[in-house]
């Protein structure tokens, strides 16, 4: 047989989406049977970065991307600004909001979603040429399915990369040729079998992910060779945005994203762990989307739900062709704001505060 019948003779037994989501439902129901309180674990009264007690909610929000069941707060620490969700998720909810999203049902999805974006990632690894022109070895943390690893090979071709992951994305990422290694568990729990391996560590929009951000750090510096360096790439907190669209802005993804640090509390942690930062970046990593993303929320939160396993039913014929008309309705503003995001706002985001993302490059002293 053909490479092009197998293609066909596999598309013909994959099933449908609706097909995967009515074999799915039976168990997130069950799961969702017992209630939510499971899924956090207690609030909080301190700040997790400083310890500090003066804490104010800065946002109230729902699942904008999934549509899973739940409410989720972030307070803001008053003495430091560090932003955290309170209360957290537990280890059962951090199961329950991650099935599903970058695997399983949306990993078709989002893996397209990140294969697209080549030129971003070669961007983001010419941002250590200055500092590092030709590594030995990298260690991407939060890899993914290791599509970073791929395009960064163009700009260091000379470079080892191995990948890292607490999903089973790393060994996607290994066995489709992206990274020479491919880790599935906890950074901080292997990286005592790394202890001084890599010229470069990188934390591309994964720090916020981490239930205890301290402990990521002070797992890079083991993994790191003296001299080596750490890239950082998080959401910023501090971005005009953040404030203008509220929860319309997709850097707070909830429930997923548990900690947003300030540049400067990353900056004197990584300081007193034993890194110098040698480059602050604002412009650079700030991906132009809010717009488009913002309308996008907002549009899919009014709209009918789509078939979703957490729903006890799918919609009806009408419920699916009101939410087609709202949807194209809303292609308009959807254009607009992916006009304005990429050449209006795009070249003055960091004067105008609104970069959406920032970058640090550290050395291990």
């Amino acid at each position: 047989m053909s490479e092009k019948g197998v293609m066909n003779e596999e598309q013909r037994k994959a099933p449908s989406r609706n097909e995967q989501v009515a074999a799915l439902r039976p168990g997130y129901l069950a799961d969702l049977a017992d209630g939510l309180e499971r899924f956090f674990e207690p609030r909080r009264t301190t700040c997790p970065w400083c310890g500090a007690q003066d804490l104010q909610t800065r946002l109230r929000t729902t699942d904008l991307l999934q549509h899973k069941p739940g409410r989720f707060v972030l307070d803001q620490c008053q003495a430091c600004r560090h932003t955290f969700q309170n209360p957290r998720l537990s280890a059962e909810g951090l199961e329950f909001y991650y099935r599903d999203f970058y695997d399983g049902l949306g990993e078709k999805q989002l893996g397209n979603t990140f294969a697209g974006r080549t030129k971003m990632y070669e961007q983001r690894a010419a941002s250590l040429l200055p500092y590092a022109a030709d590594p030995k070895s990298w260690l991407d943390v939060g890899t993914g399915h290791g599509h970073f690893c791929e395009a960064a090979r163009i700009v260091h071709p000379g470079t080892r990369f191995d990948g890292l992951d607490f999903t089973d994305g790393a060994e996607l990422a290994e066995r489709a040729g992206r990274v020479e290694r491919g880790y599935r568990g906890s950074f901080p729990e292997l990286a005592p079998g790394f202890a001084g391996q890599y010229d470069v560590v990188s934390m591309f929009h994964y720090l916020e992910h981490s239930t205890e951000p301290d402990r990521e750090l002070r797992a890079a510096h083991e993994a790191l060779r003296p001299g080596g360096h750490l890239l950082i790439e998080v959401p910023d907190p501090d971005s005009r945005y953040a404030r203008l669209l509220g929860r319309w802005w997709l850097p707070w993804l909830q429930p997923q994203h548990l900690h947003f640090v300030p540049v400067g509390n990353l900056r004197q942690r990584l300081t007193d762990l034993g890194f110098t930062v040698v480059a602050e970046q604002h412009t650079e990593p700030h991906d132009p989307v809010d717009l488009l993303a913002g309308t996008w929320l907002a549009l899919d939160a009014v709209a009918p739900r789509d078939n979703l396993p957490w729903l006890r039913s799918g919609p009806n014929a009408l419920q699916r062709t009101l939410r087609g008309a709202l949807l194209l309705a809303g292609v308009p503003a959807l254009v607009a704001g992916t006009l304005l995001d990429r050449f209006a706002i795009r070249p003055l985001s960091h004067r105008l505060g609104v970069s959406n993302a920032y970058r640090l490059v550290a050395r291990r002293d």
